[in-house]
Protein backbone atom coordinates (compact mmCIF):
# COMPACT_ATOMS: atom_id res chain seq x y z
CA UNK A 1 0.00 0.00 0.00
CA UNK A 2 1.44 3.34 -1.05
CA UNK A 3 1.65 5.88 1.76
CA UNK A 4 1.22 9.64 1.87
CA UNK A 5 4.93 9.93 2.61
CA UNK A 6 5.80 7.99 -0.55
CA UNK A 7 3.42 10.07 -2.66
CA UNK A 8 4.67 13.42 -1.36
CA UNK A 9 8.28 12.27 -1.69
CA UNK A 10 7.56 11.30 -5.28
CA UNK A 11 5.99 14.68 -6.06
CA UNK A 12 8.52 16.78 -4.13
CA UNK A 13 11.64 14.62 -3.59
CA UNK A 14 13.68 17.23 -1.72
CA UNK A 15 10.89 18.71 0.37
CA UNK A 16 10.66 18.93 4.13
CA UNK A 17 7.38 17.85 5.68
CA UNK A 18 5.82 15.75 8.39
CA UNK A 19 2.64 13.70 8.55
CA UNK A 20 0.63 13.88 11.74
CA UNK A 21 -1.20 10.90 13.18
CA UNK A 22 -4.48 12.24 11.75
CA UNK A 23 -2.76 12.30 8.31
CA UNK A 24 -2.61 16.09 8.18
CA UNK A 25 0.53 17.44 6.55
CA UNK A 26 2.90 19.91 8.18
CA UNK A 27 4.88 21.59 5.40
CA UNK A 28 8.36 22.71 6.47
CA UNK A 29 9.74 23.55 3.04
CA UNK A 30 10.08 27.25 2.23
CA UNK A 31 11.45 26.65 -1.27
CA UNK A 32 8.71 24.42 -2.70
CA UNK A 33 4.96 24.78 -2.61
CA UNK A 34 2.93 22.17 -0.80
CA UNK A 35 1.07 19.84 -3.18
CA UNK A 36 -2.71 19.83 -2.87
CA UNK A 37 -4.48 16.85 -1.33
CA UNK A 38 -5.92 16.06 -4.79
CA UNK A 39 -2.39 15.98 -6.25
CA UNK A 40 -1.21 13.73 -3.43
CA UNK A 41 -4.20 11.39 -3.78
CA UNK A 42 -3.65 11.19 -7.55
CA UNK A 43 0.02 10.34 -6.95
CA UNK A 44 -0.94 7.61 -4.48
CA UNK A 45 -3.17 6.09 -7.17
CA UNK A 46 -0.45 6.40 -9.84
CA UNK A 47 2.24 4.87 -7.65
CA UNK A 48 -0.07 2.05 -6.53
CA UNK A 49 -0.93 1.24 -10.16
CA UNK A 50 2.78 1.17 -11.07
CA UNK A 51 3.48 -1.11 -8.09
CA UNK A 52 0.57 -3.41 -8.92
CA UNK A 53 1.64 -3.64 -12.57
CA UNK A 54 4.90 -5.27 -11.46
CA UNK A 55 3.32 -7.91 -9.23
CA UNK A 56 4.10 -10.63 -11.78
CA UNK A 57 7.77 -9.70 -11.51
CA UNK A 58 7.81 -9.93 -7.72
CA UNK A 59 6.04 -13.31 -7.85
CA UNK A 60 8.50 -14.61 -10.44
CA UNK A 61 11.48 -13.43 -8.41
CA UNK A 62 10.22 -15.24 -5.32
CA UNK A 63 9.92 -18.47 -7.32
CA UNK A 64 13.28 -17.99 -9.07
CA UNK A 65 14.93 -17.56 -5.67
CA UNK A 66 13.68 -21.01 -4.64
CA UNK A 67 15.48 -22.67 -7.55
CA UNK A 68 19.09 -23.73 -7.29
CA UNK A 69 19.67 -22.38 -10.78
CA UNK A 70 23.43 -22.85 -11.02
CA UNK A 71 23.17 -26.50 -10.06
CA UNK A 72 20.21 -27.00 -12.40
CA UNK A 73 22.15 -25.50 -15.34
CA UNK A 74 25.19 -27.62 -14.54
CA UNK A 75 23.10 -30.81 -14.26
CA UNK A 76 21.39 -29.98 -17.54
CA UNK A 77 24.77 -29.53 -19.21
CA UNK A 78 26.14 -32.80 -17.85
CA UNK A 79 22.96 -34.82 -18.37
CA UNK A 80 21.84 -33.16 -21.61
CA UNK A 81 18.48 -32.25 -20.02
CA UNK A 82 16.34 -29.10 -19.94
CA UNK A 83 15.26 -29.06 -16.29
CA UNK A 84 16.39 -25.48 -15.67
CA UNK A 85 14.82 -24.15 -18.87
CA UNK A 86 11.59 -26.03 -18.13
CA UNK A 87 11.51 -24.67 -14.57
CA UNK A 88 11.96 -21.09 -15.74
CA UNK A 89 9.31 -21.54 -18.43
CA UNK A 90 6.86 -22.95 -15.86
CA UNK A 91 7.39 -19.94 -13.59
CA UNK A 92 6.88 -17.52 -16.48
CA UNK A 93 3.73 -19.38 -17.54
CA UNK A 94 2.36 -19.29 -13.98
CA UNK A 95 3.07 -15.56 -13.65
CA UNK A 96 2.79 -14.00 -17.13
CA UNK A 97 3.52 -10.40 -17.96
CA UNK A 98 0.28 -8.43 -18.30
Amino acid sequence: MITLIQAISSLKPTSGFAIRQDESIVWHDTEQTEPSRAEIDAEVIRLQAAYDALEYSRLRKAKYDLLNQDEMRYDDLVNNTTTWRDGIAAIKAAHPKP
